[in-house]
């Protein structure tokens, strides 16, 4: 066998290696980011999107529903406050973390969210059994 032949596979493995060492450097600034982001406990049943950013829903059991708000970028000196409510019952907020996670008693009732980072507001609307 030529020696050319032999270069070929070592440098497709050099290539190989490189890529997956830039994914592992590249892997933990995203879970960091995940990691900053607070969820809930649950299932995800929507993922309401505006232009400051997302309010993730979620589902947990057959009674609670739970949402959460992502700004798209940090806030810092901006307010982001997510507040959610089940029909006949009032606005939930949490007043220590105001961006989320936010937990209300839903059973089969419809859900309304309402999200606002800076000066951009969101409101959902009536959602029927998230």
């Amino acid at each position: 066998m030529s020696r050319r032949g032999a270069r070929r596979p070592t440098a497709l493995v050099l290539a190989v290696l490189t890529l997956a060492g830039l994914l592992t450097l590249a892997a933990p600034v995203e879970s960091a980011q995940a990691a900053a982001v607070v969820s809930c406990g649950g299932r995800k049943v929507r993922t309401l999107t505006f232009d400051a950013g997302t309010v993730r829903v979620y589902r947990k059991g057959s009674r609670y529903v739970c949402a959460v708000l992502v700004a798209k970028k940090k806030a810092g000196s901006r307010t982001a406050s997510v507040r959610i409510r089940a029909w006949g019952g009032q606005w939930v907020r949490n007043k220590k973390h105001p961006a989320g996670p936010v937990t209300v008693h839903a059973g089969r009732r419809s859900v309304r969210i309402h999200a606002s980072v800076g000066t951009k507001t969101y409101d959902s609307g009536w959602i029927r059994r998230p």
